[in-house]
């Protein structure tokens, strides 16, 4: 059995459109603080392009829980 934690970071875009980033297996320990300051630092530098133009704000954070379990059908 294994558990993949996924982080999720909403960001309000200049076409008003909202705009997901993940980052696959995150830590279990983040903080908000470090979050915020991680979305803070990507809208700052400007480094990624969306549908949605650029980014311009945080919208909301969470990170995502998956529990997988592998049977074995032999």
């Amino acid at each position: 059995m294994s558990i993949q934690n996924t982080l999720e970071m909403d960001f309000a875009t200049e076409l008003n459109k909202t705009y997901r980033m993940r980052v696959y297996e995150a830590r279990e320990d983040l903080t908000s603080a470090e979050i915020a300051a991680v979305m803070d630092d990507i809208i700052t530098k400007n480094i990624f392009t969306t549908n949605g133009g650029e980014l311009t704000g945080k919208l909301a954070a969470r990170i995502v829980s998956r529990e997988t379990q592998e049977f074995d059908l032999t």
